[in-house]
């Protein structure tokens, strides 16, 4: 089965139902599954290759997703670009993976055409909309979404591939340097989707309000999940958290997944009657959920089932604890998801005992491809599973998460810690190299480090750490606008604390621990 069977096997049963809707527009599982073929058969006319990548830089809109299962369908991989990045991302993601196809707006495409220049694998653009906009791109050719929909009831030579094939790469940010590609297969994504709907008990009955970004593995999943039951996805891209109670009260929605700030943010604000009376479930993801606002949210929702969830990019959902540990387990992040295997492991490779810190392990049909175009990241991340499971002829290879979690008597799993540096603000990983960068771009700091300080909203706020001989207010003010026109919203800094240097550990490195203690103490009021 491939990803886009999970929308073509839905067709016979439940053809006439409707599938997506966004603002005004719907279309059917029928009309879904005719605009992909035609897409994809579009594709191919353009001589999309088996493998090559198709980029989706948009706004959560229907094309979206017609052109990720489109691709799929036409034996390519797509690439989901979180359409809040700036120039500089997306430019590192295009040439990162070499994309050959670029669908996006007239006005995005505009906005990008300096950066597209140096994108040389980038063959062909595809624009949305009827806009006109001239661009100086010779060597790219422009096309539009509607000529791609005249290949409607073209039966076109598209590419054979199978489940363990590339299907999508998705970008994630690590400790250091740029977002790294993970590769994800049609059976990663199929699994994925048909595991997690078993847990949340989808069915084609429910109603999915979809407000994470497809750019997320868990947003991704929100479309993954509810294909494989037949269900209703509702596109929304907020703007206020009431934005997303209004859409869940109009549509009567029956689920809906967030990250913690998100969260945090309705807990605050009143449930209209009607989101109230229809919510079958909330699930958590991108970090933990503060027990406080869980409180809040249970009670505006007493006919709700919670669900807590952990999972990497590397291998979609790794844990999810039952509703019925809730009271019991406020804290704990719970016990593998089905058709998975998680282990928490000592540096040497052996089982922790029940107590003990150690390195969550995950291992089963959900652990992704790797990282694209980066062996050495691969080789750290991706290993075969610890002793006695590695001795089989071909090592089965799990992925070993860098996060630390201990594993109560009962088989419970706690989060204790991130071995790296990653800051997590608003559902997002940010890397500290990558803010680190912008702001030595200034040349108006000697040294600097970004650092995430907790933030009562934002899970983490990016601090800067900085040294400088000549530092004033006028200097924070010009870094802060360098990292507004280069970096998006959620990677701005909060705040620059200026100092006379930087503490250093044995190695002569910069002693981010120690740092960090220091601007939590100081930044207290914000925690």
């Amino acid at each position: 089965m491939l990803l886009h069977d999970l929308i073509l096997n839905r067709v016979s049963d439940h053809g006439s139902k409707t599938a997506l809707i966004r603002g005004d527009e719907t279309l059917d599982y029928s009309t879904l599954s005719d605009q992909i073929s035609a897409i994809a058969n579009g594709l191919s006319s353009l001589g999309l290759d088996s493998g090559e990548r198709v980029a989706v830089y948009l706004n959560k809109r229907i094309e979206c997703v017609l052109s990720y299962f489109a691709v799929s369908m036409a034996g390519g991989a797509f690439v989901p670009v979180n359409w809040v990045l700036k120039p500089p991302q997306v430019q590192h993601i295009l040439n990162d993976c070499g994309v050959a196809i670029l669908v996006t707006s007239a006005a995005q495409a505009k906005a990008l055409e300096g950066t597209l220049k140096e994108c040389p694998t980038l063959r062909h653009i595809i624009i949305i909309d009827d806009a006109s906009t001239d661009y100086d791109l010779p060597r790219i050719k422009i096309g539009k979404w509607s000529d791609l929909l005249t290949h409607s009831g073209e039966s076109g030579s598209l590419h054979q591939r199978i489940d363990n094939d590339m299907a999508a790469i998705l970008y994630t940010s690590g400790s250091t340097g740029k977002p790294k590609g993970v590769v994800l297969s049609h059976r990663n994504l199929v699994n994925g989707a048909v595991t997690v709907a078993s847990y949340l008990e989808n069915c084609e009955d429910d109603i999915i309000l979809a407000v994470l970004p497809f750019s997320f593995d868990a947003g991704f999943s929100q479309l993954t999940t509810g294909f494989s039951v037949g269900a209703t996805i509702v596109l929304l891209d907020y703007l206020l958290p009431r934005d997303v109670l209004k859409t869940a009260a109009q549509h009567r929605v029956t689920g809906l997944t967030g990250v913690p700030p998100l969260w945090n943010q309705l807990a605050a604000i009143d449930w209209p009657a009607e989101a109230v009376d229809s919510l079958r479930y909330i699930a958590n993801t991108g970090g933990a959920m503060p027990v406080a606002t869980l409180g809040i949210l249970r009670d505006k929702l007493p006919h709700t089932t919670p669900f807590l969830m952990y999972g990497l990019t590397e291998s979609f959902r790794s844990t999810y604890l039952p509703p019925d540990q809730l009271d019991q387990r406020p804290t704990s992040i719970g016990k593998a998801i089905p058709d998975a295997e998680i282990l928490v492991v000592r540096e040497d490779g052996s089982l922790c005992d029940a107590g003990e810190p150690g390195e969550l392990v995950h291992r089963g049909a959900l652990v992704s491809l790797g990282y694209w175009n980066d062996p050495d990241k691969t080789a750290e991340r991706f290993r075969p599973v610890p002793h006695p499971l590695s001795e089989l002829p071909f090592p089965e290879i799990a992925v070993w998460s860098g996060d630390t979690v201990v594993r109560d008597e009962d088989g419970f799993l706690y989060f204790v810690g991130r071995k790296d540096d990653m800051i997590k603000s608003s559902g997002y990983r940010i890397s500290p190299t990558e803010v680190e960068e912008v702001v030595y771009s200034t040349r108006l700091v000697s040294e600097c480090a970004a650092l995430g300080i907790p933030h009562k909203k934002l899970g983490q706020a990016v601090v800067i750490a900085a040294q400088s001989e000549n530092a004033d207010d006028d200097t924070s003010n010009a870094i802060i606008e360098a990292c507004q026109e280069s970096l998006p919203n959620f990677m701005v800094p909060s705040a620059i604390e200026w100092r006379d240097s930087l503490p250093r550990n044995p190695n002569g490195k910069i002693d981010r621990k120690r740092l960090k203690s220091e601007l939590e103490d100081l930044f207290r009021d914000i925690a």
